[in-house]
């Protein structure tokens, strides 16, 4: 049974009770393991407050950074404090589903392992979770396997740490959005196997409208900063290239601000949301 580093990034989120989850289930195990939370830069002081109790936790501890350092620093920064062989991440805003959880890491096979996801309860006029729900399928096991590298996400998986030291998370990559995938790009150029297996976690804290709607323009943002390089990697840019991009661009123009209303409304439409996005995607070129 290998030894684990569980790692969490956070940022603003009390994840005491997710900590609190994960140290029984590794503590019923006969193994070495640690649990490492570090927060990168949180700006609400009430998280932070809750978070300092992690300190309490046995083979538990929490680093309070004083800068924002992104997504992907902090990852990097996560994997140079581990002392195990095998990593860990866990997003802070996941919820342990499953009594086995840890376990089945601990004995799971492959150099690089993507649990997945399963989505909580839907939550009527919430954007975040009516897009997660209708997604949710693309989180089986079977469908991950169809496109290991595409269909590689951050929010819970395991990594040997010679792996991650060697080839970290493009720091680059500071906003919001696609780290996750130019890391899986990175894995395949250098022929690094992702091993996909029935292991979620639930994802079901969910943003206001408005803050999901602003979360998405930051990641498509980023996207395009990245378009080159992601190219083969995702389905926005796949789509950009196969259509002319003039007459979506004056359909945003004219349009947008109407959808982006809706969507962060009460009664948001995924239709729309899909719309938008596409829209203001265009509208960057």
């Amino acid at each position: 049974m290998k030894a684990i580093s569980i790692l969490i990034p956070t940022y603003n989120d009390p994840c005491h009770v997710l900590v609190s989850d994960l140290q029984r289930q590794a503590e019923a195990l006969s193994t070495d393991y640690e649990i490492i939370v570090a927060d990168d830069g949180s700006t609400d002081e009430q998280a932070v407050k809750a978070n300092r109790a992690v300190n309490d936790l046995p083979h538990c501890r929490y680093i309070e950074r004083g800068i924002n350092s992104g997504r992907a620093a902090i990852r990097n920064f996560l994997a140079q404090q581990a002392r195990h062989d095998h990593l860990l991440f866990i997003d802070s805003d996941m919820v342990i589903c499953r009594p086995d959880f840890v376990r089945s890491y601990a004995e799971a096979d492959g150099d690089v392992v993507d649990g997945g996801l399963v989505i909580g309860k839907a939550v009527k006029g919430n954007l975040r979770s009516m897009y997660e729900k209708k997604a949710e399928q693309e989180h089986a096991v079977e469908r991950r396997r169809e496109a290991p590298y595409q269909d590689f996400h951050t929010a819970n998986f395991m990594v040997r740490r010679d792996i991650m030291l060697a080839h970290p998370f493009d720091e680059r990559f500071r906003h919001y959005g696609y780290e996750d995938v130019f890391f899986g790009k990175s894995l395949q150029q250098h022929g690094i196997a992702i091993h996909h297996i029935d292991n979620p976690l639930s994802f079901e804290v969910y943003e206001t409208n408005d803050s999901f709607v602003s979360k998405t323009e930051e990641g498509l943002r980023t996207l395009f900063t990245f378009r080159k390089e992601l190219e083969g990697y995702s389905r926005m840019i796949a789509w950009s290239n196969r259509v002319p991009r003039l007459p979506i661009r004056l359909w945003h123009a004219l349009f947008g601000q109407w959808e982006r209303r809706n969507l962060t409304g009460s009664h948001p439409l995924l239709t729309v949301f899909n719309l938008y996005r596409m829209g203001y995607y265009a509208s960057l070129f």
